[in-house]
């Protein structure tokens, strides 16, 4: 079977693919320059660690819902100087955990929100208190981060 065509829809299908090529192309530059993607599949570190965050002079990560970023963040933690993990009852993995970092002066250093049950912090070495909320329930620890790798805190909640 052959199918002839004329000038007129030989131009309109060119037009149609040139229009979808440049439409995929302008989404995929967009896609690639959001920085506002919390998630691994959007991060720029690679290798399934949640994209790193800047508050102040302090940068942290947190993550850790599936397994590829658990994986990530477990391997992490020998590089960051804070390590901080999130469990709740039968040692289920939490997030949305409220976490503020208070440095010995009371100066708060991090104010932010766990996206998963593992986050990492990078912090001068010194001793801080470190709040961790979940639900109406506030924890807090005291820590003396030395150097990466060398401090962790694990915090436990009983409530669902």
């Amino acid at each position: 079977m052959t199918i002839k065509t004329t000038g007129k829809h030989a131009a309109a299908a060119v037009a149609a693919v040139l229009a979808l090529g440049a439409a995929g192309g302008a989404w995929a530059q967009a896609s690639s320059t959001d920085t506002t993607d919390m998630s691994s599949a959007g991060n720029t570190n690679g290798g399934g660690l949640p994209q790193v965050q800047q508050q102040g002079s302090v940068s942290y990560t947190s993550g850790g819902v599936g397994l590829d970023e658990s994986k990530a963040l477990q391997r992490e933690q020998s590089h960051w100087p804070l390590s901080l993990r999130f469990t709740g009852p039968t040692a289920d993995y939490l997030s949305g955990v409220h976490v503020r970092i208070v440095d010995g002066k009371n100066a708060e250093l991090l104010n932010t929100e766990a996206m998963g049950p593992y986050m990492l912090v990078k912090l001068p070495p010194g001793k801080y208190t470190v709040f961790a909320k979940y639900k109406d329930q506030e924890q807090k620890h005291a820590v003396s981060v030395e150097g990466p790798g060398k401090s962790k805190s694990a915090f436990h909640w009983n409530i669902q």
